[in-house]
């Protein structure tokens, strides 16, 4: 096992192949908490058949239908070590060799996956079929991850056939140095084996990758048939996975939006004529603007990015908007038409309830369009078009830069769309304004740091907070209090200031903290009104205000000043001091930053 487990997240297998193809040796390793049962030894993975460990599997994922798999098993002799969904994938493993000793490796593999529901990424291995290493895909992300020593493998450069292994492919080596060796790595996101290689494939669902005396061979889970996959290599730099001078992903991750905003834009925006170009929407332009609406599905901080943006996404597109919780969309199974659009958000391109709502979407016929980090992943394969993020790497759990980014591609993707909208063509050139002074406002609101320090020293000891907005900072009020909550395991509501009234008032005492997000804009004399109601009820909030607002000022209560900027790109610059917030308080209360507790980067689980 190779690797820095520390930036590792999911399945990680490393195979290594010396001079004899048989002296190979796989070692597989999971760093990922449970599904079911407590994160503890006991749950965690490889999870094995027997005490013997006949057959061993780790598994990012879940296996729905694992209770009625455990009873048969258990109805047939096997004992449970675990309260795991896992563990019944490498006992039927076991119950069906016990039952047909014959089957090799991948067939037997097929059997057991046929009889799985859920989302999994497995990647199995027995002592009965030395030298053998089987992974499959159903679902879940997985990579993998070549390396030749001597050849750079480039996209295109081969493709990879059921009849040849990696280690026949020809290349140059240093004078006298024969090709002896290849390693492969198996993962389930490419910052964990950026380190080791460039070179990957993505598997696809239902693809069966089947390791066996140096060579492998990729089969489709369906048909049992042998399939070929396109080499892929990663535009990543090993430096964009380090830390570097910062404590924690988390605050590298923050500090890096000056620079990842602008690579959101870089190549799009066309300043000087005010246009934007998104190459992978172009082609798709015409039947978008046509569409009879606009259903933005994600979850999370992703479904928050929607929430920013919708309205300017109708006044650019004059298309009607809708916004969609993915597990709530897929609960309901509402109507869809072939004139609908569906635009799909998802920092990592895997989160499993997105990815079932887009499938749901394309049973419909409906157009869908893709909006994420990950080149490579499952959404950007499915969907028809879409928007790449560019922000680079986010290895830490709690979102930050790519949210930014996710607004500014829904921006970009509004202005292209809605470019022909006569009447809003001023609107529209002082948004493209707004963006190209937008990467220095980032820059000045980043110095707030020292400031949400002392600030997040006088509310860590809080149970509560609460944050009101309306308008565009609605959606800051969401990703701030999800962000608290992520990060500091303090409660947290993000308040729409035009309820306030209609319940959450009742909360407001001297000893609630409140922070109000009251910039300059549409929204600032009914959010004034909503901060005259909190302060009658003796609230004592901290006030998110435009940069100079003396008026907010000689309230007296603690302020923090951002950039005045374009209203619907002030979302971009109120989110940073709560992300700062979030950060310090955790940090203050001794939580770690980048992993939280029970949460995963990539959702893939339901």
């Amino acid at each position: 096992m190779r690797g820095n487990v520390d930036q590792l997240e999911g399945l990680v297998t490393s195979l290594k192949y010396e001079d004899n193809p048989l002296a190979n040796h796989a070692g597989i390793a999971h760093t990922r908490w449970a599904t079911h049962g407590e994160p503890c030894e006991r749950n965690a993975h490889p999870h094995r058949s027997d005490p013997s460990g006949e057959f061993v599997v780790v598994h990012n994922g879940i296996v729905t239908n694992y209770a009625t798999l455990k009873q048969f098993l258990v109805n047939k002799g096997f004992v449970f070590e675990s309260d795991t969904d896992t563990e019944v994938v490498p006992k039927l493993m076991k119950y069906m060799y016990d039952e047909n000793p014959s089957l090799d490796f991948k067939d037997l593999t097929i059997k057991v996956t046929t009889l799985l529901q859920g989302a999994f990424a497995l990647v199995c291995k027995s002592r009965h079929y030395a030298n053998e290493l089987v992974a499959c895909k159903k679902g879940s992300p997985l990579i993998l991850g070549i390396k030749i020593p001597g050849k750079q493998v480039h996209e295109g450069h081969v493709k990879v056939t059921p009849t040849k292994s990696l280690l026949e492919i020809p290349y140059v080596a240093d004078q006298g140095e024969a090709p002896r060796s290849a390693e492969y790595f198996l993962a389930s996101d490419v910052n964990a084996i950026v380190e080791h290689t460039k070179t990957v494939i993505y598997l696809q669902d239902d693809d069966i990758l089947h390791f066996k005396d140096g060579h492998y061979r990729y089969f489709n889970n369906q048909s049992g048939e042998e399939d070929s996959r396109q080499l892929h290599r990663l535009e990543m730099e090993l430096a964009q996975i380090d830390k570097g001078q910062f404590a924690h992903y988390m605050l590298k991750e923050i500090f890096e939006q000056e620079e990842s905003v602008l690579n959101t834009m870089r190549g799009r925006v066309d300043f000087a004529n005010n246009r934007v170009k998104l190459g992978g929407i172009s082609k798709f332009k015409e039947d978008i603007k046509h569409s009879r609406r606009l259903i933005f599905l994600a979850c999370g901080t992703s479904y928050h990015s929607a929430v920013a943006t919708r309205a300017v996404v109708e006044e650019l597109t004059s298309l009607a908007v809708t916004l969609e919780l993915a597990s709530d969309f897929l609960d309901r199974k509402p109507t869809v038409l072939r004139n609908d659009t569906c635009v799909f958000i998802s920092q990592s391109g895997e989160t499993a309830d997105t990815l079932k709502a887009l499938e749901y979407c394309k049973s419909k016929n409906a157009l869908c369009v893709g909006i994420t980090n990950t080149v490579g992943s499952t959404i950007a394969r499915m969907t028809d078009c879409g928007v790449y993020l560019n922000c680079g790497p986010e290895i830490g759990v709690a979102s930050t830069k790519a949210y930014t980014s996710q607004i500014i591609a829904l921006l970009l993707f509004a202005l292209q769309v809605g470019e022909d909208n006569e009447p809003s063509k001023k609107r529209r050139e002082s948004i493209i304004h707004g963006l190209q002074g937008l990467p220095a406002l980032v820059h000045k609101t980043l110095a707030l740091d020292a400031q949400v320090v002392d600030i997040s020293n006088s509310i860590k000891g809080q149970r509560s907070l609460l944050i009101m907005g309306r308008g565009y900072q609605f959606a800051t009020c969401l990703e701030g209090a999800l962000k608290i909550k992520e990060i500091s395991y303090m409660h947290s509501e993000g308040v729409l200031a035009g309820e306030l009234k209609h319940g959450p008032l009742a909360l407001v005492d001297e000893n609630m903290p409140i922070v109000m997000v009251a910039t300059r804009d549409s929204m600032f004399e009914r959010v004034q009104n909503a901060l005259a109601q909190v302060t009658a009820r003796k609230g004592s909030p901290i006030i998110i205000c435009s940069e100079g607002d003396e008026e907010v000022k000689k309230l007296g209560y603690c302020t923090v000043e951002v950039p005045q900027t374009v209203d619907c790109l002030q979302p971009l610059l109120s989110i940073i001091p709560l992300q700062l917030m979030s950060y310090h308080i955790a940090l203050l209360r001794g939580h770690n930053v980048d992993q939280p507790r029970n949460l995963a980067k990539s959702v893939t689980v339901e």
